[in-house]
């Protein structure tokens, strides 16, 4: 198997510096042509199947993929949704004495969100049940930074304490792993941006 893994575009809220968690999230101008640019880069690959967070941000650059591939069945899911911020989502990283470029979210442990054990169990599931259903296919999944991160975790055979040395991704970064079913995974790319420069 195959598996690609995005993020979606920059968003309003990500020049802004605010945690976003679960909420949609708008794509700002230099975000959507970000979805652009990561369509071109993917439009040669032969996806057989498109899995996107069911968040705006990630939809929204999920259908701009989906345009270079108008046969390729997408499934919008709450699975691939950012870890829940809870009370914190909305707020300015500010707030808590960080820049807008800082990420050190994995620090916040909200009280009516996910804590990082949380995310990670979210992630080893749905990553089992596609790996077995699409275990021949190549197949994208159009996520978040922590989604992602948490992603690469599970993938890397690392710990949920671990989410947080696995490197931010950029938006609309590209990793590309071979999905081998002994769990000797091969890494062919990891939050390449080339298609941006």
């Amino acid at each position: 198997m195959k598996l690609i893994i995005t993020r979606h575009g920059e968003t309003e809220e990500n020049r802004a510096g605010i945690l976003q968690g679960h909420l949609p999230g708008k794509l700002s101008a230099t975000g959507v042509d970000q979805a652009k640019k990561v369509a071109l880069r993917l439009k040669d690959e032969e996806i057989d199947f498109i899995y996107s967070s069911d968040l705006a941000r990630a939809s929204d650059t999920a259908k701009e993929i989906a345009k270079l591939h108008p046969k390729t069945p997408i499934k919008f899911v709450e699975d691939l949704r950012e870890r829940n911020l809870g009370e914190f989502q909305g707020k300015k990283k500010s707030d808590f004495g960080w820049n807008a470029k800082d990420s050190k979210v994995t620090q916040i442990q909200p009280k009516k969100g996910e804590d990082m054990e949380m995310l990670y169990r979210r992630v080893e599931r749905f990553l089992h049940e596609t790996i077995a259903k699409h275990h021949d296919e190549t197949v994208l999944l159009v996520g978040h930074n922590g989604i992602n991160k948490a992603l690469i975790a599970v993938i890397s055979n690392k710990k949920h304490e671990d989410i947080q040395d696995v490197d931010n991704q950029h938006n609309t970064s590209v990793n590309i792993f071979e999905i081998d079913e002994d769990k000797n995974h091969k890494i062919v790319c990891s939050n390449c941006t080339k298609h941006l420069d």
